[in-house]
This record gives structure tokens, C-alpha cells and sequence, in this order.
């Protein structure tokens, strides 16, 4: 019976890892193909069959003449700067309304919370050709700050309800304990609750952050000279060709895959803390 249920396990363990695998490699082949199109020549993008590195001539050709071609450096610029203004703003804004909605017990509270969720039921198509209407009105259309704002709007409700999960996932006896031993509510949030959340606020920045960064429909319909590097791309995508195409998936994809990388700790941290 031992050896049995021994098997068993190692038969279940084997298969977690087999999908885990498959999974792996579902995501990372379309990324691998396209990093090894974007780094080599032009004259090997164009031939056919095409193979993947390391079996093919390395080189930065393809992304030179991507980030060559017009419009694209505006548009990383204009992409980091919407970001970032989405990133701050949807922090700040989130942090202390996802910290009232978990802590604060009030009258339609349950209410208040679907309709942060309902915001995001609405199509982006819906929200962007109103507001392109009301930007035009106000002098502020093909602004790079009006874009944020509209970003803010679609990644707000999310990050609301993700640092409001980790919020209540802090019991509040440690902050009534640090009240006990002297330190004020703004004192006991910042020295006991708030490296607790640093995880989860991470974890909300992530997304803020890659969907600014990747959003494309409201982009290319909120500008036209201050295009982001995603509007850029699709407004460019008929008349380009090949080296064009992946040499800009893979410089779209590289700074998420960048940032994500770089606040791994946050990420792991918060897992571990959910899993206790």
C-alpha cells in the first residue's frame, strides 16, 4: 500500500511538472521566436525557413532600423512618460481608498466596491471616443497627460481591489497593538502596515504599468503627434514590413519584461504571504 501511494505521488508530482512545462513553453516559444527575428539581419528576417538563435547570425540590425524608423523614439518616450504618470497616480489614488475600503466599515460599502468593479465592464471603444470629444472641447486632446488620465481610469479599479485584498489580509490587531505601545494611526501605519503591503502595492504597480504600457486602442485614438510607441506601431504595421513587425513586438515586450523582473522579490513575497 506504501508503494502504491508512493507512485501515486510521483505520478501526480511528474504530471504537475509535465504541465508546468507545457505551460512554460506555450508562453516563452512566441517570445523566443520573436527575440531571435528582432536580433539578427534584416536579409535573415526575410528568409525562409527561418530558425531561432543560437543557430543564426546575431546581430542588432533589425533594431537598428526599427528604432530608425520614424516616430519610435518619440513614442518610447511618450510610452515611459504615460506610464509612469499612470503608475504614480493609480498608486496614490489606490493605496488610501483600497486601505478605506478594507478597514472602515460604512453604509454601501459592498455597494461602493461593484461599482469600482463595474468600470471595467465598460469597453475601451465606449470610454475613448467620448472622451476624445470632451478633450478636443477642453484644449487638452494629443496631450500625453490626458492619456495618463484616461489610463488611470482603466487600471484604477483593479489596483483598488488588489491593494484592498492585501490591506485586509493585515489583521488590525497589529495596529491597535503598536497604538498600545505609543505610536499614533499614522505611525502604526507606517511603521507596521505599510511594509507588510509593499508586496501587494507591487504587485498592483505591475499591472498598472504593463497595461499603460501595452494599451493601444485608446492611444491611437487620443493622439495623433504624440503617439505612444504601441499607437505608433499599429499606425505603421500595413506599410512595414517583416523586421519591422518583430523587431517592435520584442521592443514592446522588453520593458515589461524588465520591470517585472526587477520587483520580483515584491511578487514572491507577496505569494508567501498569502499562502500563510
Amino acid at each position: 500500500m506504501r508503494g502504491q501511494a508512493r507512485r501515486r505521488l510521483l505520478l501526480g508530482r511528474a504530471f504537475t511538472y509535465l504541465v508546468g512545462i507545457l505551460l512554460a513553453l506555450w508562453v516563452l516559444a512566441p517570445i523566443w521566436l520573436i527575440a531571435s527575428m528582432a536580433l539578427t539581419t534584416t536579409e535573415t528576417v526575410r528568409s525562409y525557413p527561418k530558425g531561432v538563435l543560437p543557430f543564426i547570425p546575431f546581430s542588432f540590425d533589425t533594431m537598428s532600423f526599427f528604432l530608425g524608423s520614424y516616430g519610435i523614439v518619440p513614442g518610447l518616450i511618450n510610452s515611459v512618460v504615460v506610464a509612469l504618470i499612470t503608475l504614480a497616480l493609480s498608486t496614490l489614488i489606490a493605496a488610501p481608498a483600497g486601505y478605506a475600503t478594507s478597514r472602515y466599515l460604512f453604509r454601501g460599502r459592498d455597494a461602493f466596491r461593484l461599482a469600482i468593479l463595474a468600470v471595467r465592464a465598460f469597453p475601451v471603444v465606449i470610454l475613448s471616443i467620448p472622451l476624445a470629444v470632451t478633450f478636443i472641447s477642453l484644449g487638452i486632446y494629443d496631450q500625453v497627460y490626458s492619456l495618463a488620465l484616461m489610463h488611470t481610469a482603466l487600471t484604477l479599479p483593479t489596483t483598488i481591489l488588489v491593494i484592498g485584498s492585501v490591506f485586509a489580509s493585515i489583521p488590525y490587531e497589529l495596529e491597535e497593538a503598536a497604538q498600545v505601545f505609543g505610536c499614533t494611526p499614522l505611525q502604526a501605519f507606517r511603521r507596521v502596515v505599510l511594509p507588510l503591503v509593499l508586496p501587494g502595492i507591487a504587485a498592483a504597480a505591475v499591472f498598472t504599468f504593463v497595461m499603460s504600457w501595452n494599451e493601444v486602442f485608446a492611444a491611437t485614438v487620443l493622439t495623433v503627434q504624440n503617439r505612444t510607441l504601441p499607437a505608433q506601431v499599429l499606425v505603421s504595421l500595413r506599410q512595414s514590413g517583416e523586421a519591422y513587425k518583430f523587431a517592435g513586438g520584442f521592443f514592446m515586450l522588453l520593458p515589461s519584461v524588465i520591470f517585472i523582473f526587477a520587483i520580483r522579490k515584491y511578487l514572491f513575497n507577496m505569494w508567501g504571504q498569502i499562502s500563510k
